[in-house]
C-alpha cells in the first residue's frame, strides 16, 4: 500500500473513505487527483505539484475529480486505476449519460436575476444534483442589474423549500470568509453549475485568485458568451476546492422516480394526504397537492417525472406505449364521427 500524506492529499478533497481502496495498491503507486481531462490526457494534482498523465488503452476515461492511481513508464505517468467515487454528477444526454464530474459535495447553482432568471430551470438543476447524492445553493447573481430582483429571489422562495439555500451575492466580491464559508471548509469540494455569462469564472476567480478568462452577456437577450470551455479544478486558499464548467443547454436529470422526488420532496409529502393512492394531482377529486403547491412548479415537476419515466422506458415500452395511444386516438375519432352522425 502506498504512504498516505493526509493532511496534504485533504487539502484538494481526500477524505478517510478512500483510504480502504487503497489497500491493493503498490508502493510504485503515486495518488493524484484529476484537475482538467482532454479525451486520454489529464492534468493531475498530488497537493504538492501539478503534472500531466495519460490513460492506459484499456481505462475507461477518468473524469474532473476523480481520484487516480499512477505509475512512471519511460519518464512518462500513465493512470493504472480510478478510484470509486463517493458522487458522480451526471446528466441523462440523448445518446446515454454524461458524467461532468467526481466526488462532488456541494454544487452552487448559478441563475441570474437579469433575463437568465427561470425558475423551472433552477427547478431541473437542484434534480440533477441531489438524483447524484450531491447537496445544492441557489447562488442568485446580477442583482444590481437585474428588472424586480426582490420579487424574483421572492418568488424562488416561495416556490422551492427551505431545505435549499439561497444565497444573493455578487460573485467578484467573494473570498473564504464571505457568504459562501459554511460549503468552503478545508477537504470540501464544489461545482458551479449555470448558464454561460452567469459568474461562474469570475466567481471562481473571485475565490481561488486564479486568472481564468471571463466575459459578458450580450446585449438585448442576456445570453452568456462561452467563456470556459472545458471543467477545471481549482484550489481555494482555505482549502477547498472548485469545479468550474461551461454552460450547457441541456440539463436531464438522471434519475428515477423516487430520486426525482428527493427534489419535490414538498409534493411528495402532500400526496401521502390524496384520496386516491395513484393521484397526479390533476383533477382528481380530494388532492392534497393542487392549490396548496405552486401551479407552475407542479406543472414542471410532471414535465420531469414524464423525462425520467421516458428514459426508464425499454424499447418494448416505447412501442406499447405508441400502441396505446394508438388505440386511444383511433377510438376518440370514432366517438367524434359517431356525435356527427356518420
Amino acid at each position: 500500500m502506498i504512504d498516505i500524506d493526509f493532511p496534504t492529499l485533504h487539502g484538494i478533497g481526500f477524505k478517510q473513505q478512500f483510504v480502504s481502496q487503497l489497500a491493493a495498491s503498490s508502493a510504485q503507486h503515486r495518488l493524484a487527483r484529476v484537475t482538467a481531462a482532454q479525451r486520454d490526457a489529464m492534468t493531475l494534482d498530488d497537493g504538492k505539484h501539478t503534472f500531466h498523465a495519460r490513460l492506459l488503452r484499456h481505462m475507461e476515461p477518468a473524469v474532473v475529480g476523480d481520484w487516480v492511481l499512477l505509475i512512471e513508464s519511460a519518464g512518462e505517468y500513465w493512470i493504472d486505476s480510478v478510484l470509486e467515487p463517493s458522487t458522480r454528477l451526471t446528466r441523462r444526454t440523448p445518446s446515454g449519460r454524461q458524467v461532468l464530474a467526481s466526488n462532488v459535495d456541494t454544487a452552487l447553482l448559478l441563475m441570474g436575476l437579469d433575463n437568465d432568471f427561470n425558475p423551472r430551470r433552477m427547478e431541473r438543476y437542484i434534480a440533477v444534483v441531489r438524483a447524484c447524492g450531491v447537496e445544492p445553493v441557489m447562488v442568485l447573481t446580477k442583482s444590481d442589474i437585474g428588472i424586480d430582483a426582490s420579487e424574483k429571489i421572492a418568488q424562488l422562495r416561495q416556490r422551492i423549500p427551505d431545505d435549499v439555500p439561497a444565497l444573493s451575492l455578487h460573485p467578484a466580491e467573494q473570498d473564504d470568509a464571505g457568504m459562501l464559508a459554511p460549503w468552503l471548509g478545508k477537504g470540501q469540494t464544489l461545482v458551479l453549475l449555470g448558464s454561460s455569462g452567469v459568474g461562474k469564472s469570475t466567481l471562481t476567480n473571485a475565490l481561488t485568485g486564479s486568472g481564468q478568462a471571463t466575459g459578458g452577456t450580450r446585449h438585448g437577450d442576456d445570453r452568456g458568451r462561452h467563456t470556459t470551455t472545458a471543467r477545471s479544478l481549482h484550489r481555494c486558499p482555505g482549502g477547498a476546492c472548485i469545479i468550474d464548467t461551461p454552460g450547457l443547454r441541456a440539463w436531464q436529470p438522471d434519475a428515477d422516480e423516487e430520486e426525482l422526488g428527493l427534489s419535490f420532496n414538498d409534493i411528495a409529502a402532500l400526496a401521502e394526504q390524496c384520496q386516491f393512492r395513484d393521484c397526479v394531482h390533476e383533477s382528481e377529486p380530494g388532492c392534497a397537492v393542487r392549490g396548496v403547491v405552486d401551479a407552475d412548479r407542479l406543472r414542471n415537476y410532471r414535465k420531469l417525472l414524464r423525462e425520467v419515466q421516458r428514459a426508464e422506458q425499454t424499447p418494448l415500452d416505447r412501442i406499447a406505449e405508441r400502441g396505446k395511444w394508438k388505440v386511444l386516438m383511433k377510438e376518440a375519432r370514432q366517438r367524434g364521427r359517431d356525435k356527427r352522425g356518420g
